[in-house]
């Protein structure tokens, strides 16, 4: 197989440096372009980054960006002009900016996933089906932990798994949507999910989906050790991409769940 140059926004943020670890012993990979939303005078492993702009992607086959919403959609904008395969792990789009994604995927094949560990993957569609399975007579809860750097809750996976329970009742989300909490050693379950973050320490990523019937529990769970596993999975979801048509994917249609 013929290397993928490969370009990483974000280069100096946390899954940025992650990426460039990763991709460093991934021989499917050629690292060939690196970007800030600012001027870096320092090489990094060889490499000046450049700004998000035409020159920096033009030898790039594939773009991941783990940035900021603003930040994606620059680079989306440039990717869509110069044809380029994006890999977004990107989270908190607002519900505009997610159409003006599905517009870019007409034209150019984008893999966009809120969490990119394949493990955390197989944990929503394992939630999807339970959630199918047991109906209304059970009531659901999410709890997830991460570290204490970590500002927003509950976290984009937590959301995921919420979607997973929403959508195995054939319900939208945010219809179901029940109490966000924070740092409570203890949360109630309701007719609607709810939520509870706990931040402490260096955690990389707990989470526990809970379904009680009052009699009986049924708990599924995740824990991330490593960061790298979110790194190689988006360099999964890169090298998957390489061939596909123009279209919006995500890690279900990489791991092939029905």
């Amino acid at each position: 197989m013929k290397k993928i140059n490969l370009a990483i926004t974000g280069c100096l943020g946390r899954m940025g440096q992650q990426l460039i670890k990763s991709s460093k012993f991934d021989k499917n990979f050629k690292l060939v372009t690196l970007t800030e939303n600012r001027k870096v005078k320092k090489k990094i492993i060889g490499i000046k980054p450049g700004l998000n702009n035409i020159e920096s992607f033009k030898k790039a086959n594939l773009i991941i960006d783990f940035t900021a919403p603003k930040c994606t959609l620059e680079v989306l904008k440039i990717a869509h002009k110069l044809k380029k395969r994006v890999v977004i792990g990107t989270t908190g789009f607002t519900k505009k900016e997610e159409e003006l994604i599905k517009k870019y995927s007409k034209k150019i094949p984008i893999l966009k996933a809120g969490n990119m560990s394949l493990g955390i993957n197989l944990l929503m569609y394992l939630t999807e089906i339970t959630s199918k399975a047991l109906g209304n007579r059970f009531l659901s809860k999410v709890f997830e932990i991460h570290h204490k750097h970590k500002k927003d809750h509950p976290s984009g996976t937590a959301l995921m798994l919420g979607k997973g329970i929403a959508d195995g009742k054939g319900k939208n989300l945010y219809k179901l949507m029940g109490k966000k909490y924070l740092n409570k050693k203890t949360f109630p379950y309701s007719k609607k999910i709810n939520f509870n973050s706990l931040r402490k320490g260096e955690v990389v990523g707990e989470h526990e989906v809970k379904f009680s019937s009052g009699k009986e529990i049924i708990t599924l769970n995740h824990e991330a050790f490593d960061r790298a596993l979110y790194s190689e999975g988006a360099l999964t979801a890169a090298k998957w991409l390489t061939n596909k048509k123009p279209g919006l994917y995500s890690m279900r249609d990489v791991l092939n769940f029905k």
